[in-house]
């Protein structure tokens, strides 16, 4: 009897722990989503505030009100880090580079341009006999004849890019023109190769069948090897990879002010040695002792057998930029940059002793006006980015005046060390304090982990025809961009911490361009 009401016992406590062990299951099911989610959030503040303390709040404070809509959208920086897999892509399919092409910041209303605010137009061409606007070349040795007329399907992608220049840019932010453009530097076949006359160093205009000229800079040294530090910046190697690395990261910038540029692997023999008419040149050519083709041309720097390009025996890794319009036809003003070095060995230029430099630059023609110092200002964040210090000059068309954007040509002593920084290339940004809201907007952007700049460039990077071959941009390149961005945002708010202990307010150090630009937006009313 005794062991019977033992055993219902010991039952009826298995059946109630049973019973608890369920509720407190199904309980911890219930909560588990708002731990989740409470866990989730709190991961990704610290990740964001981890690369930049001020950005969190920062960006909501200083971010224009079309970005700030966006901490309650799909797209919100928050949201979208949640989304963010191991492949580097948004949990909706997009990649870090499209999502970041996609954001407000970039995707910006496109206003109409006014007929004198484009660099060139197509003027009708009347002929005897003919009421066409068509364009007739005569027949050349190897160039295709050439019927263009004012449609943009008949044009050639290098007279579309030329007739895409406006006062705001080189081309559009979502340019329909770019892939046959880079198709053709890619891809096309090579008609003329030729020395281009004047630089330091060895450089070649190289033209298609169908009038387009390129600028080709040939592979002076490997992608992982850094300058040598006790080499001066002016006798430093121009690089190939550089000027490709440069027109990227100027898109991801949003400045749009680089050339496109793009690898190309050339024959030395038949796309130069055999083609050239150019005699300079081709007394230049030679065989090494290994039985690789080297030329070397005549230039002021590393124009020697010493200093020789080779191909490998016959292939040449180049960069080929495409050409501005021939100043013949869209003329160019060469400005000297106030923070110009002095180029000796001894000296050292004037902002470089004179803390208070930047105030006598504002009051010095064109930077006393408009918005010339932020343009100068945005080459500046650029340049450092890129470690590049041979910044002398800079040019603009002729025909815009004043007021336009700087052309960011020949950037091949960028990217030349990785493992140090120059942070005299920032001294405008620190001496003048002044940077537009929307590259600080961006910039911002791109130290978030859902874009982060090293990411979006070696994505940007992988679609160039030499990543083939092995990536633009090594690793540690890629890393001391993120490393630098959060220099620029140091310095941006160091220089609003002195504004607010002197004036009270740290609001003059940004430059509202982004208010501006949606004033001159003209809303569009729906019919009916």
């Amino acid at each position: 009897m005794m062991r019977w009401y033992s055993r219902r016992f010991s039952r009826t406590v298995c059946l109630w722990l049973a019973f608890i062990s369920v509720t407190l299951h199904l309980l911890l099911v219930a909560l588990s989503p708002f731990v989740y989610q409470s866990s989730s959030l709190a991961y990704t503040n610290d990740t964001s505030t981890g690369s930049d303390s001020h950005a969190s709040h920062a960006n909501q404070a200083k971010m224009p009100p079309d970005a700030r809509k966006i901490g309650n959208g799909p797209s919100s920086p928050v949201n979208m880090g949640d989304r963010i897999g191991r492949s580097g892509s948004m949990g909706s399919g997009l990649s870090k580079l499209d999502a970041l092409f996609s954001h407000p910041l970039y995707d910006v209303p496109t206003l109409p341009i006014p007929e004198e605010d484009w660099l060139m137009r197509i003027k009708p061409k009347v002929t005897s006999g003919r009421s066409t606007q068509m364009w007739v070349s005569d027949p050349e040795i190897d160039y295709d004849p050439a019927h263009w007329n004012s449609t943009s399907d008949s044009q050639p992608p290098w007279l579309r890019f030329h007739l895409g220049i406006s006062r705001r840019q080189l081309y559009p932010h979502r340019d329909p023109n770019m892939p046959s453009l880079i198709q053709q530097l890619s891809k096309h076949r090579i008609v003329s190769a030729v020395q281009k006359s004047g630089g330091t160093q060895l450089k070649l205009v190289m033209s298609f069948p169908n009038y387009g000229q390129a600028m080709l800079k040939p592979m002076k040294q490997e992608r992982d090897e850094e300058s040598n530090f006790n080499l001066y910046y002016f006798s430093d190697f121009e690089r190939h990879n550089a000027e490709i690395a440069a027109f990227h990261l100027d898109r991801v910038l949003g400045y749009r002010r680089i050339p496109p540029a793009v690898g190309r692997l050339v024959d030395v023999v038949k796309e130069i040695k055999d083609i050239t008419t150019d005699h300079r040149l081709a007394k230049t050519f030679f065989t090494s002792p290994v039985g690789n083709v080297c030329f070397y041309g005549q230039c002021s720097y590393y124009c020697s057998t010493e200093h020789a390009v080779c191909g490998r025996p016959h292939e040449l890794e180049a960069s080929l930029a495409v050409m501005l319009p021939d100043p013949s036809l869209a003329k160019r003003h060469s400005w000297r940059s106030p923070w110009r070095r002095s180029y000796s060995r001894s000296k050292v230029a004037a902002w470089e002793t004179d803390s208070q430099y930047c105030d006598t630059v504002k009051k010095t023609a064109p930077y006393d006006k408009g918005t010339r110092l932020v343009d100068l200002i945005d080459l500046t964040i650029l340049d450092f980015l890129m470690g590049n210090m041979d910044r002398h000059h800079y040019e603009t068309f002729e025909k815009f005046g004043n007021n336009t954007f700087l052309l960011h040509l020949d950037n091949g002593r960028a990217f030349g060390r990785h493992s140090k920084d120059e942070p005299s290339i920032l001294a405008p940004l620190e001496q003048c304090c002044r940077i537009r809201r929307s590259t600080l907007s961006r910039l911002r952007l791109l130290s978030l982990p859902q874009y982060r700049l090293s990411d979006v460039m070696r994505e940007s990077l992988s679609h160039d025809p030499l990543f083939s071959v092995a990536p633009l941009l090594s690793e540690p390149h890629l890393l001391a961009l993120d490393r630098r961005l959060n220099v620029v945002l140091q310095t941006v708010r160091d220089c609003q911490r002195r504004q607010r202990s002197r004036r009270g307010e740290g609001s003059d150090v940004i430059y509202d361009d982004i208010n501006d630009y949606k004033k001159s937006v003209t809303p569009v009313t729906p019919a009916g």
